[in-house]
C-alpha cells in the first residue's frame, strides 16, 4: 500500500517560512517506507482565480484549462493533504486562496451534482494539514484564514476533525523561522503523529 501525499507550498516567496514549515514535515514523511510525496509550488502551477461563472455545477468541472486540470486529480487521490500559506494582510495568501476558490468544482460536485468526491470506500480516511506563518504575534493573526481552509478542506472530503494546524506567528522576515525555539520539533511530531494515524486509517 502506498500512502500519497500531495503539499502546496502556497507563498509567492520560495523557500520563506512557510515553505521551511512545510519542507520539515516533508522530510520527516518521506523517510517512512511505502509513501509517496508531492510538492507542488503554486506560483509555478498555473492555478488562475475562480471566475464565480457556476457552470460547474452543470459540467461537474471547471470551463479553465489550467493548472487545476492535473491538480484537481491529485487531490482526489492523495491520502493527505498538506497545505502551508502565510498571512498576508491578517488572511491567506492569494496563491493559496486562487487554489481554495477553484475547488469550487468540487462544492459543486458534492452539494449541487450529489456526486461523490472521492470513493465512496476512501470518505472518512483521508487527512489534512495546514501549515501557517506569520509576521505578527498577535494570537488572533490566523483567525480570518481558518474558516477558508476549513472550507477547502470540508469540499474535498477532509472532514473538520481530520484537519491538523500548526501555525506559526511572530516570524516575518525571510528565514526567521529557523530561530524559533519549537517550531522544527512542532513540525517533525506533527509529521510523525498525522502518518501514524493515517496508517491505521487505511489499514482499517
Amino acid at each position: 500500500m502506498v500512502i500519497k501525499i500531495l503539499a502546496f507550498a502556497g507563498s509567492p516567496r520560495r523557500g520563506g517560512n512557510s515553505e521551511t514549515l512545510l519542507d520539515w514535515v516533508l522530510n520527516m514523511i518521506s523517510h517512512e517506507p511505502d509513501v509517496m510525496v508531492e510538492k507542488i509550488i503554486l506560483t509555478e502551477a498555473n492555478v488562475n482565480p475562480c471566475r464565480g461563472c457556476n457552470l460547474c455545477e452543470k459540467l461537474n468541472k471547471c470551463v479553465q484549462r489550467d493548472g487545476m486540470d492535473v491538480i484537481h486529480d491529485k487531490i482526489v487521490q492523495a491520502d493527505l493533504i498538506i497545505l502551508a500559506a502565510p498571512i498576508y494582510c491578517m488572511g491567506i495568501n492569494a496563491q493559496a486562496k486562487s487554489l481554495i476558490d477553484r475547488a469550487q468544482v468540487f462544492r459543486s460536485r458534492k452539494y449541487v451534482l450529489k456526486l461523490p468526491v472521492v470513493p465512496l470506500d476512501r470518505k472518512g480516511k483521508r487527512l489534512g494539514i495546514f501549515l501557517s506563518t506569520a509576521g505578527q504575534t498577535w494570537d488572533y493573526v490566523f483567525d480570518a484564514a481558518i474558516p477558508s481552509v476549513k472550507c477547502f478542506f470540508h469540499v474535498i472530503e477532509v472532514r473538520d476533525r481530520d484537519i491538523h494546524y500548526l501555525m506559526i506567528n511572530g516570524v516575518d522576515e525571510k528565514g526567521a523561522i529557523l530561530s524559533h525555539p519549537t517550531a522544527s520539533q512542532d513540525a517533525k511530531r506533527l509529521a510523525s503523529t498525522v502518518i501514524s494515524e493515517l496508517r491505521q486509517r487505511l489499514r482499517g
